[in-house]
C-alpha cells in the first residue's frame, strides 16, 4: 500500500474488555472523522464499547468496504482480526493497549498523533505470512482454520506424551513422541515456539518453523523449512489431543486424524510509522539491551 486515499473508510476495532478504553476509541474515531474519513466500527466493539454517530458494522462488510482498520489492543486481538480481515487484504494499523506489543506498536499515548502521520502518507508497509491448516478424519476435513502466528498440536488436559507421524512435501520426516508440536510463521517465531526453545525468524524470511514441545529425544530439535513447504501431522494411538489455531481457536484431534498445514495464500498488510525496526522492537520487547551483570553493576 503506497498511500491511504484521503477519503478513506476505516474501521476502528478495540479490545473492548480492557479497562478503560472507551476514551481512547473516542478520541481516535474523531480524530478520524474530522479529517473526512468514513469510520466503521465492528459489531463487537460497538456493542461493548458504545460510540454514537459511526456505523457498527460486521467484519465481512468491513472487509468489503474498508480501505484501512485500526486496531487498539494487544497482540491477540491483531491476531484474531488479521485472520478475519486476510481474504479482504485490509492493511492494519496496530495500537498497544497489551502488554508486549510486537505487532501493536504504536504507544496508545501517541495514537491520534501517530496516526495522523501516517495518514499524511508517512509509513512504511510490511506483509507478514500465514498459515491455513486443515484437519482431516477419514475422507472428511472436519476443521480449517488460518494462523498468523502458529498452529499447536499438543496433549492437551491428558497426561503422557503424544505420538505424531510427520511427513513434509510428502516425504516422512519423523515419528516423534512429545507433549506436542509447534508449526510456526516467522510472526509466530516469537510467541509459543520461542519459549519452546526455537529460533527468532525475521519476519520477512520466507520459512515455516517446526518446534518440538518437551521432546523425547535429545537431539529432536527445532527445524526452519521453505515456506512452500507442506506438513502433515499424523496422530498415533487412541488419545484425544488439541489443535491451536494463535491459541484462539482450537478444535479436538483423535487418533488417526491428520493435520495438513501450508502458506496461505492470503497474506496480512502491516502498516507501521515511518522508522519502524525490526530489531529496536525486538531490544525492547525482549530486553537484548541489558545483561544480568549490567544491572547489578548500576
Amino acid at each position: 500500500m503506497s498511500k491511504i486515499p484521503p477519503n478513506a473508510t476505516i474501521a476502528l476495532i478495540g479490545k473492548y474488555h480492557a479497562q478503560g478504553i472507551i476514551e481512547p476509541l473516542r478520541e481516535i474515531a474523531a480524530a478520524l472523522s474530522t479529517r473526512g474519513h468514513t469510520v466503521l466500527i465492528d459489531n463487537g466493539t460497538a456493542q461493548h464499547t458504545p460510540l454514537p454517530g459511526y456505523a457498527a458494522c460486521a467484519i465481512e462488510e468491513i472487509g468489503a468496504r474498508a480501505q484501512l482498520a485500526v486496531v487498539v489492543g494487544g497482540d491477540g486481538t491483531m491476531l484474531g482480526i488479521a485472520r478475519q480481515l486476510a481474504a479482504y487484504g485490509v492493511p492494519l494499523i496496530g495500537i498497544n493497549q497489551g502488554r508486549l506489543g510486537f505487532m501493536t506498536d504504536i504507544p496508545l499515548s501517541k495514537a491520534v498523533e501517530v496516526l495522523n502521520d501516517m495518514l499524511d502518507g508517512h509509513f512504511e508497509s510490511v506483509q507478514r505470512t500465514l498459515l491455513e491448516a486443515k484437519v482431516q478424519r477419514g475422507d472428511e476435513i472436519i476443521f480449517e482454520a488460518l494462523a498468523l502466528n502458529d498452529v499447536v498440536v499438543n496433549r492437551g488436559a491428558s497426561g503422557g506424551m503424544i505420538e505424531m507421524s510427520i511427513t513434509v512435501n510428502h516425504q516422512h520426516m519423523a515419528t516423534q513422541r512429545a507433549d506436542g508440536l509447534i508449526v510456526a510463521t516467522p510472526t509466530g517465531s516469537t510467541a509459543y515456539a520461542l519459549s519452546a526453545g526455537g529460533p527468532i525468524l525475521h519476519p520477512q524470511l520466507a520459512g515455516i518453523l517446526m518446534v518440538p514441545i518437551a521432546p523425547h529425544a535429545l537431539t529432536n530439535r527445532p527445524i526452519a523449512l521453505p515456506d512452500y513447504s507442506t506438513i502433515e501431522i499424523e496422530l498415533r494411538g487412541e488419545r484425544t489431543v488439541s489443535a491451536h489455531f494463535d491459541m484462539q481457536t482450537l478444535t479436538e484431534v483423535q487418533g488417526g486424524d491428520r493435520i495438513r498445514i501450508q502458506r496461505s495464500q492470503h497474506r496480512t498488510q502491516l502498516l507501521h510509522p515511518v522508522g519502524y525496526n525490526y530489531f529496536a522492537m525486538l531490544r525492547e520487547k525482549l530486553h537484548w539491551n541489558t545483561s544480568p551483570l549490567l544491572d547489578a553493576e548500576k
